[in-house]
């Protein structure tokens, strides 16, 4: 049995905070984690910019209702999902992921929480797990599952060396310098090539 386990933001989704950093002027809150490899460091600097300019939950969420699938995600997520199970491992949040989820026809997708306080203001967040991809990843193998990950972020990277295949996907060059012998690729097409030999293999 295979499976193959995707990142979200990148890769199917437009970056949520770069898109809350457009709308809100704050030039901050536009690092992801394709520039920033600690998570918590990322989201605790996110949570303090968000305390500082009175933003809450709700200021957020207005912009990820807006938001759109990268183009064809939709429809390359429903032929990976023809060809194999597919599960998406992100770090985002239920509280952000699920209007986006409906627009991709509700796929499974393994995230993490939210605290907010009485006053809607984000004041902390619940992983899964740390390093929760990876782990996934692990748990699948020991299921007898044969797996292929892929992101484009420096949190995708463990679990794709974890994966029995994998590749980037539009990762940005810092990361191909650093990953010389990872695969990237570019399209979906491309993408949908790969899993194809993989599962061939």
């Amino acid at each position: 049995m295979n499976i193959v386990c995707l990142d979200l933001e990148g890769v199917l989704v437009p970056e949520i905070w770069i898109n809350f950093a457009e709308k809100t002027g704050i030039e901050e809150l536009r690092l992801t984690t394709r520039e920033v490899p600690d998570y918590d460091v990322l989201m605790k600097s996110r949570i303090e910019i968000l305390k500082q300019h009175e933003l809450k939950l709700s200021d957020i969420q207005e912009v990820i209702a807006s938001m759109e699938p990268l183009q064809g995600a939709r429809e390359f997520l429903e032929t990976l999902r023809s060809l194999t199970q597919v599960v998406i491992l992100s770090d985002t949040f239920t509280e952000f992921a699920q209007p986006l989820m409906k627009k991709l026809g509700y796929p499974t997708l393994w995230c993490n929480d939210l605290i907010v306080d009485s006053q809607g203001m984000i004041c902390n967040y619940r992983m899964r797990l740390h390093d929760g991809k990876k782990k996934a990843i692990r748990a699948l193998k020991e299921l007898n599952f044969r797996t292929f990950a892929a992101g484009d972020s420096y949190n995708d990277l463990t679990m794709i060396h974890e994966a029995d295949g994998g590749c980037l996907f539009r990762a940005p060059e810092r990361i191909l310098l650093e990953e010389p012998n990872l695969k990237l690729t570019i399209t979906y097409d491309e993408f949908l090539q790969e899993v194809k030999e993989f599962l061939n293999a």
